[in-house]
């Protein structure tokens, strides 16, 4: 029996070499503390990182929110400019006493030149529909009558209508043809 126990010393003697040789390795390994240790640091830059795009992006979206209140604000601050010089105009025609009525017409003109001039710089258009097929979305039919020609078509412009980007603000004030009967 001795013969057999001589194996088993071997055996163990050949077990115990590659676990000397691991050891290196578990040593040149951090330790348990120190990974917490870095994983705790690079969890905290995370947080801190997180933290200012987090305030970054609140920034960004109250910077926006005044700008669009400021565009709402003054958005009308041009076309406001090209009305005083309007209203600058019709004041200095009423300011004058000794006026003849051509000299007050030719004021007039040139004033709704100057009108006209502010509307078309601000995208305000004219909706002046004469003779063109009634179109409810520009158009607000106050009577029928009957006609010549085509029925549906505008055939008076009690009041023009204004738009503002393709937007309808005022729908042009008309009469309607009808087939006679």
């Amino acid at each position: 029996m001795s013969q057999e126990q001589e194996p088993q010393v071997n055996a163990t003697a050949e077990t115990e070499t590659p676990e000397t040789d691991a050891q290196p390795h578990v040593d040149s390994m951090p330790s348990i503390e120190e990974q917490l240790k870095i994983a705790e640091q690079k969890a905290a830059e995370s947080h801190d990182a997180w933290l200012r795009a987090k305030a970054e992006g609140e920034n960004i979206r109250r910077r926006a929110q005044e700008d669009i209140t400021k565009a709402g604000k003054f958005a009308v601050e041009k076309f406001a400019g090209e009305l005083i010089a309007v209203k600058d105009s019709l004041e200095a025609a009423l300011a004058s006493d000794k006026q003849t009525a051509e000299d007050l017409k030719a004021g007039v003109e040139l004033t709704l030149k100057q009108l006209s001039s502010a509307f078309e710089k601000s995208a305000l258009l004219e909706i002046n529909p004469l003779e063109d097929k009634f179109d409810p979305h520009k158009h607000q039919a106050i009577s029928q009558v009957e006609a010549d020609g085509e029925p549906n078509r505008v055939i008076t412009v009690l009041q023009k209508g204004y738009a503002l980007h393709d937007r309808v603000i005022r729908p042009a004030l008309v009469i309607v043809s009808k087939a006679k009967s």
